[in-house]
């Protein structure tokens, strides 16, 4: 860390190392996406509960297989301007790319929900140089992402979603 950049809260750095550990990536799969989504319906979309560590959207993608609307509580890394968003296919550092991420490659026309607000979006998958740049910045943004992928031998798939019309 570099002299005068901040140092994360202490709940945070707590928050970093538990969402390291092995036993975070069983269990979090399984309560925090129905937690948010609770939390978000009840708040009608103005609180995701997992964003008060990490920005946060709801995504609403359709499916790849069905075309059906698929709703996901996700942790994002906004982008300056506010046009932008980067989405981290993570998976909490277990196999198998999440699901959401193959709804986005087949339909990359979607939707978000931020701090409240509806936005039309669409995705696009970084590769190359431009996704190394985003991973070197994701990995400031939250650490726990190298641990991650240093579990798993997929290369975690990284998407920029763009405001439509942008």
């Amino acid at each position: 860390m570099s002299a005068g950049a901040a140092r994360p809260a202490p709940g945070v750095r707590l928050m970093q190392k538990v969402s390291s550990t092995r036993a975070f990536a069983r269990i979090a799969p399984h309560f925090v996406p129905a937690m948010d989504r609770a939390v978000h319906r009840l708040t009608r979309g103005r609180v995701i509960l997992s964003a008060q560590m990490l920005p946060g959207v709801v995504l609403t993608a359709y499916g790849a297989k069905s075309g059906l609307p698929r709703t996901t509580p996700l942790a994002c890394m906004p982008e300056e301007g506010g046009a932008s968003w980067v989405l981290i296919g993570s998976n909490f550092g277990r196999p198998g790319n999440p699901a959401w991420t193959g709804n986005l490659l087949a339909h990359p026309d979607a939707e978000i929900s931020w701090k409240g607000r509806d936005i039309a979006v669409r995705a696009r998958l970084l590769e190359g140089e431009e996704r190394a740049a985003v991973w070197e910045a994701a990995l400031k943004f939250w650490p726990p992402y190298a641990t991650y992928q240093s579990r798993i031998e997929r290369e975690i798939r990284l998407f920029r979603l763009e405001r439509r019309g942008a």
